[in-house]
């Protein structure tokens, strides 16, 4: 294993330094921001909202058949991926479907279903995805396929970590019906950048025709153009007491572990450790007392 490159950020929280007593008008304001969040271990996505969506929200719920067959036609036309639908989100043009392939490979995903909000109607034909989350999806899909071996590995790793009960990772309910952000696990997700050349022969293999054999898949990948910044392996870890700070040495270590493993994918890896909490509305669990790793693993 060549190391490129590590380093170790901080997280430093916020402190309120209040002159004279501190009155009731305070506690009931710490009491709304603890509100806002939830221990992750219950959260399942209750809360999440796009702004300016409540109108729309309704209608779409209201026809929510029309809506999940407009999107399953989208990404089975488009994509050649059958999906299943976990929530619809109304935003201020439509709605924000989240959805999950069924195979052959596995992401989560999103798209968008416009409403016509005068007439409470839902346009079919002009359902859209944002800009490369569909195709991100697949190339993370097809990176955990063709190294399907090397990523159990690091399933197990983080499994085994949260088997030990200092921290925990997100429910899957939560990925579900949030999430919409390509190939998610509990622990960790993969991000594939536009512009990765190695997986762009794959991507073009499978998009000709998505049964194809894993072998052909693999032997399509180009290891000569595989570049570790175009793939990051986010691991997102939670703490398990509802009021512990984010642990430095437990950081420490998992960033060494990962370090010497030689079996897991390479590429660049972000390790980030968070309170217990996650904001209700966005599904975020990122503060101001999170703390983060990060180092690239290479050949």
């Amino acid at each position: 294993m060549n190391r490129k490159k590590k380093w170790i950020i901080y997280g430093i929280g916020l402190s309120l330094v209040l002159g004279g007593c501190m009155g009731n008008g305070v506690d009931e304001k710490q009491a709304e921001v603890k509100d806002e969040y939830a221990r992750v271990q219950d959260y399942k996505g209750e809360g999440y909202f796009l702004n300016n969506g409540d109108e729309n929200d309704q209608i779409a719920e209201a026809k929510s058949g029309e809506v999940e067959r407009a999107v399953t036609d989208f990404f089975l036309e488009e994509y050649k991926t059958e999906v299943v639908v976990h929530n619809l989100v109304g935003n201020v043009d439509g709605v924000t479907v989240f959805v999950e392939s069924t195979g052959p490979l596995h992401f989560y995903s999103s798209a968008i279903v416009p409403i016509n909000q005068k007439a409470k109607e839902i346009i079919s034909d002009e359902v859209r995805s944002q800009e490369d989350v569909v195709e991100e999806g697949i190339r993370e899909g097809l990176y955990f396929k063709i190294f399907e071996e090397e990523f159990k590995k690091l399933d197990h790793y983080l499994e085994e970590l949260a088997s030990e009960k200092e921290v925990v990772g997100r429910t899957v309910k939560s990925l579900q019906n949030t999430g919409g952000s390509g190939f998610m696990t509990p622990y960790y997700t993969i991000t594939s950048f536009n512009g990765d050349e190695a997986i762009q022969p794959v991507y073009d293999l499978y998009m000709e025709d998505p049964d194809t054999k894993t072998e052909n898949l693999k032997s399509a990948f180009n290891t000569e153009l595989f570049d570790e910044e175009y793939l990051t392996m986010n691991v997102i870890l939670y703490m398990s007491e509802e009021k512990a700070s984010p642990s430095k040495s437990l950081l420490e270590k998992v960033l060494k572990d990962l370090e010497g493993m030689d079996s897991i994918p390479n590429g660049t890896y972000q390790i980030i450790i968070n309170d217990n909490g996650i904001h209700k509305e966005s599904s975020e669990g990122y503060k101001d007392n999170s703390i983060k790793a990060e180092f690239i693993k290479s050949k």
